[in-house]
């Protein structure tokens, strides 16, 4: 199937093609036609799946449907997002799409100066990308008048409800019109999501492109059984051993976040940082520096890296497991994007052992474990399963450095099978 069988008109085929975007994705196959006719959706897509694009391209397509009013514009279309580097991301998405149309968008988020935000709000736009608590306050101080707005898009539901802001949610959909069309987007359609739905979609289409919980296709599990101590002396040697130009790293905490960053670079690393905790001006360069590969390594925490979207990102690294297991899924979906292959690395401590379980269970598959020479954690501790061929040998303590990987693994067991995922 093709963009043009999807009753897109040709300014926003146009666009598509400028992207260099052939065929639909299945989330766009599968949402598009149903926003176009008007109906609510309920959608469940992890990250990767192009479900901006999903979204994006219909409420484009029925915005130009409709005569562009005279004067200042009211806003047609809402997008909700639960992070500012989201908002930009989709706000960048609006802007791409639309770019052989005469509709105006702006995008709105906290950490920065509101005075531009509020002139963008005055001149009058079409669509609003925006976080909630950075949208109420300019509702609030009558900012922007949101009585006339058509679609409604919670992107990210799942996330916005973790992180507490479904009741900035309810208060802004109490300014909006009842007579509207409702859109939500997560990763995970679990029961508080759907009771979320329940309260503001009607009769909405369900839409599930993949398994939840499970991992995208392309992408290259792995984990490495290492000391917590030694996790920072292993990374520094998997990236330079080889030759990583771009890797996203994850660490739990903020603090955790910044030291780390100063730890690789002072092992010779280039890195940047972003969390919660940093202004948006330096996230913005250390992102920006990443992306154009200025800095091949980018330490984030979950919150700051919601809406992260890097084309072709080759490497994820799990410096620790996270607690909630679905948010190994959402870290390990930067890479292996439209396709394209990608390796999601983990490096576990024995005491992580159970985090690593309770993510075994909800993919529904083991991670095949590897072992580094020099980093071996203590032998005494009994692991499942290890590979029966799978010693990478890297600049470890003694300075060794080869190419041998992994060919076999082991089942629980030692019934062997082969590598999926070695190159």
């Amino acid at each position: 199937m093709s963009f043009d069988t999807l009753g897109l008109r040709p300014e926003l085929l146009r666009a598509v093609a400028d992207e260099g975007y052939a065929r639909p994705t299945p989330i766009q196959i599968q949402a598009i036609p149903v926003i176009l006719q008007g109906g609510d959706v309920m959608a469940g897509a992890q990250t990767g799946t192009g479900k901006t694009a999903g979204f994006a391209l219909p409420i484009l397509e029925r915005l130009m449907a409709q005569p562009l009013v005279e004067g200042k514009r009211p806003v047609r279309a809402l997008v909700l997002t639960p992070t500012r580097e989201l908002a930009v991301q989709v706000g960048e998405s609006m802007r791409v799409y639309g770019k052989h149309l005469p509709l105006r968008s702006t995008v709105v988020y906290g950490g920065v100066n509101i005075n531009p935000q509020i002139e963008e709000l005055r001149r009058g736009v079409d669509v609003i990308v925006a976080t909630p608590g950075r949208l109420l306050d300019h509702a609030e101080q009558k900012h922007v008048d949101l009585s006339k707005v058509q679609v409604l898009v919670l992107d990210e539901a799942d996330r916005m409800l973790d992180m507490g802001f479904i009741p900035d949610v309810r208060r802004i959909i109490r300014l909006l019109p009842k007579q509207r069309q409702n859109l939500l987007f997560s990763a995970t359609l679990s029961v508080e999501i759907r009771m979320l739905a329940h309260d503001f979609l009607r009769q909405p289409v369900m839409i599930q492109v993949a398994p939840q919980f499970s991992a995208a296709e392309p992408i290259r599990q792995a984990v490495y059984m290492v000391d917590r101590s030694r996790k920072r002396e292993l990374l520094v040697n998997l990236i330079k051993a080889g030759n990583w130009r771009q890797v996203l790293v994850f660490v739990n905490m903020k603090v955790d976040c910044s030291s780390l960053a100063k730890q690789l670079e002072r092992a010779g690393v280039l890195s940047g940082a972003i969390h919660g905790d940093r202004t948006q001006e330096k996230r913005t360069k250390a992102l920006e520096g990443f992306k154009q590969g200025r800095i091949p390594v980018l330490v984030a925490t979950d919150i700051a890296s919601r809406g992260l979207d890097i084309d072709q990102l080759p490497h994820v690294v799990n410096f620790e497991l996270p607690q909630s297991p679905e948010d190994y899924i959402h870290r390990i979906g930067r890479t292996g994007r439209a396709g394209n292959p990608g390796e999601a690395i983990s490096l576990v401590s024995p005491a992580e052992e159970v985090l690593l379980g309770n993510i075994q269970r909800l993919i529904g598959q083991e991670i095949p474990r590897l072992i580094a020479t020099g980093f071996e954690t203590d032998p005494r501790i009994s692991h499942r399963a290890i590979p029966t061929r799978a010693r990478i040998r890297i600049a470890g303590p003694t300075g060794e450095e080869s190419a041998e990987v992994a060919t076999h693994w082991s089942r629980p067991g030692g019934e062997p099978e082969q590598n999926p995922g070695s190159t």
